[in-house]
């Protein structure tokens, strides 16, 4: 591989906006992205795919490179030379690269490759809960999994497509897909595309959406005609994938804080034509009051650490704090108290989220149950979905029901 000078400037100014401004390394990449209209395919995706291995190993590489935060741009030139020489990547002769100790960059990577927090490139204070929470073994196992890039998988959009009719538009603009057992509306792209150039996606016949995350609108049991409320809706990915699997029959009422993010499922909605989803911004209690004991599902899908998605959110773990976790459980618990209380009598409940940490999960349910709002409720099953066992990212759901 041919290093480009204009491509690796765009890189270093990502990662200085990433690590030095604390911005979020998707936006970062989407706005590197549009920098040069010239850049082709290849361009774009050496930009993004650099970006995101430099951030993923940012600590092992900076232990390599010996240097410590904050990051100027003579810094993460020392880092982005231990990516390349990684990779087997000839250096140019370019004054960045001056002196570059290519052997001793090779000695020190296999020196710290023995060690956990370093080859998995991990703070202290996480490797260490993780160890705590799931054991050594099991989170080395997950660490590596969470490690790896995340394969494009699709879920198709069966109010306008089935599966194979979508997987045959696609194979006719050579993207080719398979796939995936247990998982019924799920397509696995062989290789990586843009996929939201296609036409197909601009006419609502998929949304990306890992193969994990599908698993949860499943979970729920919702039926065709059901009164649901996703009460975590977010930008809407699980309420749009209700809306197929109730056949657009019922009603999906998605809430949210943040009204812009129930602007961006309107779209996708309308994109997609879900007409059962009613969109309703939390400005107050009296938007859940109203809810009370009126729905026959409900989806927490609780705001979390994240850890079971760090294959695609890999600058999650040098935001990450403890504190966070912390404050983070206590409102996992208010959420389930309140938001539980929109169930009717015989109706269901799905706890969700994003994170591998029993301390949010299964700990979370169980200190529900044996609250005073809680013991209306009965535990009917949970899924742990490991990445290192599943492929995909890390996820929880537990499946509660309201007594009559």
């Amino acid at each position: 591989m041919r290093l480009h000078r204009n491509l690796c400037y765009a890189v270093i100014d990502g990662l200085s906006s990433i690590f030095n401004d604390n911005e979020y390394a998707d936006k970062v990449i989407q706005g590197l992205l549009k920098r040069d209209k010239r850049w082709g395919s290849r361009d774009r995706a050496f930009i993004a795919e650099t970006t995101y291995d430099i951030v993923r190993w940012k600590r092992l590489y900076a232990e390599i490179a010996e240097v410590k935060p904050p990051f100027d741009r003579d810094k993460l030139w020392r880092m982005f030379a231990v990516w390349a020489t990684m990779r087997g990547i000839r250096l140019p002769d370019w004054k960045y690269f001056e002196d570059t100790p290519t052997r001793k960059i090779k000695g020190r990577f296999d020196e710290l490759s023995k060690i956990r927090k370093f080859r998995e490139s991990i703070p202290d204070w996480l490797d260490a809960l993780g160890e705590t929470e799931l054991g050594a073994e099991t989170w080395t196992k997950e660490l590596a999994s969470l490690n790896q890039q995340a394969d494009v998988i699709l879920r198709v959009n069966t109010l306008k497509i089935s599966k194979e009719l979508l997987q045959a538009k696609l194979f006719d603009q050579n993207i080719e897909s398979e796939f995936i057992k247990g998982y019924p509306q799920a397509l696995k792209l062989k290789e990586r595309h843009n996929v939201f150039l296609t036409e197909e996606f601009k006419n609502g016949l998929f949304e990306v959406q890992d193969a994990s995350s599908q698993l949860v609108a499943e979970f729920l049991g919702a039926q065709p005609g059901m009164r649901v409320v996703d009460a975590c809706a977010g930008a809407g990915g699980k309420a749009l994938h209700l809306a197929n699997l109730m056949e657009n029959k019922g009603q999906i009422i998605a809430l949210d804080l943040y009204e812009n993010k129930l602007a961006e499922l309107k779209r996708r909605a309308k994109r997609n034509g879900a007409h059962n989803i009613e969109t309703r911004v939390i400005d107050s209690t009296k938007t859940i009051k109203k809810l009370y004991d009126k729905a026959d599902r409900v989806l927490l899908d609780a705001p979390c650490s994240g850890l079971g998605i760090l294959r695609r959110n890999p600058d999650a773990k040098w935001k990450l704090q403890p504190e966070f976790i912390e404050n983070i459980k206590q409102t996992q618990q208010e959420i389930l108290q309140q938001y539980s209380k929109m169930v009717k009598p015989g109706g269901q409940l799905v706890y969700a989220t994003c994170s591998i940490l029993p301390s949010e999960n299964q700990a979370q349910v169980d200190k529900f149950l044996t609250s005073e709002f809680g013991k209306d409720f009965t535990f009917v099953k949970d899924k742990k979905v490991l990445s290192h066992l599943s492929g995909y990212d890390g996820f929880y759901m537990a499946l509660l029901e309201k007594k009559n």
